[in-house]
């Protein structure tokens, strides 16, 4: 069995690789970072704002992982508790009544589980997400820069358009997991990788992602420079339309997930 796949999957996890924060830093001018969801705190695993994107006032929501053992731990290791989807929806809607268009970067194994998140409706605050994204009468464009990982990842993944970088991967659950409960073997999890298909690649070709964007993280400015004019251009292009066209496109968009043909 070919292991490509599965070392895909730990380059998408792997620690050196820029989180949420770096791809802010470079591509967005005159930032100006928003806090809470204005019902029960303020998340560190999402960040969040308004910055210039080419010129472009956007704004731009992201999962956070943390660099270090230290800000890992303050980010929760990137894993959202319901007050993190909140907060991130609260920016989409606000971005909605300023006509501005939305960004995304996308990077977590999954939402937490714990007891107090699902005592404060985590199940809820995603599903929420989900419906609302769906109708935003703005631009939305997604960015898959590591992992995406179940419901966690799709509570900011309903999109316009979604990218993903070379390895990233974009999965209905964890690896692991998925050896857990298809073999009770979590050791299985390389043949995991290759049953659940979750590659860029598979997700282009699934029409999940529109778009892969290549890995250059030697060169971190130049491949942002890169992806900004990508982001630029899909973004005048969705701005450019009928606020119907864009909710009939996103419609049909994900009403085409799954859809097969049998000769």
């Amino acid at each position: 069995m070919s292991k490509s796949i599965y070392q895909q999957f730990k380059n998408a996890r792997a620690g050196a690789r820029p989180t949420a924060s770096a791809y802010i830093a470079e591509l967005f001018d005159k930032r100006i970072d928003l806090h809470g969801d204005r019902r029960f705190a303020d998340d560190a695993a999402i960040i969040g704002g308004i910055g210039y994107l080419g010129g472009i006032p956007t704004t731009y929501i992201g999962i956070e992982k943390g660099t270090d053992l230290q800000s890992r731990m303050d980010h929760n290791f990137g894993c959202p508790k319901p007050e993190g989807y909140r907060k991130a929806l609260r920016l989409m809607k606000q971005a909605e009544k300023f006509h501005r268009p939305v960004v995304c970067f996308v990077d977590t194994m999954g939402a937490f589980c714990g007891v107090d998140a699902e005592e404060r409706g985590q199940g809820e605050a995603i599903a929420e997400n989900l419906v609302e994204m769906m109708g935003l009468r703005t631009p939305v464009i997604s960015v898959i820069i590591g992992e995406g990982g179940s419901g966690g990842a799709l509570g900011l993944a309903v999109a316009d358009r979604v990218y993903m970088l070379e390895n990233a991967v974009y999965s209905v659950i964890a690896p692991e997991g998925c050896a857990n409960i298809l073999w009770k073997d979590a050791q299985r999890v390389e043949e995991a990788c290759e049953a659940l298909h979750i590659t860029a690649k598979d997700m282009k070709a699934f029409q999940v992602a529109e778009t892969i964007i290549p890995e250059d993280f030697v060169h971190f400015d130049m491949m942002c420079e890169n992806l900004k004019r990508t982001l630029v251009e899909d973004i005048c292009h969705l701005s450019s339309m009928r606020k119907y066209d864009l909710l009939e496109n996103r419609y049909h968009r994900y009403r085409a997930f799954g859809v097969y043909r049998e000769e």
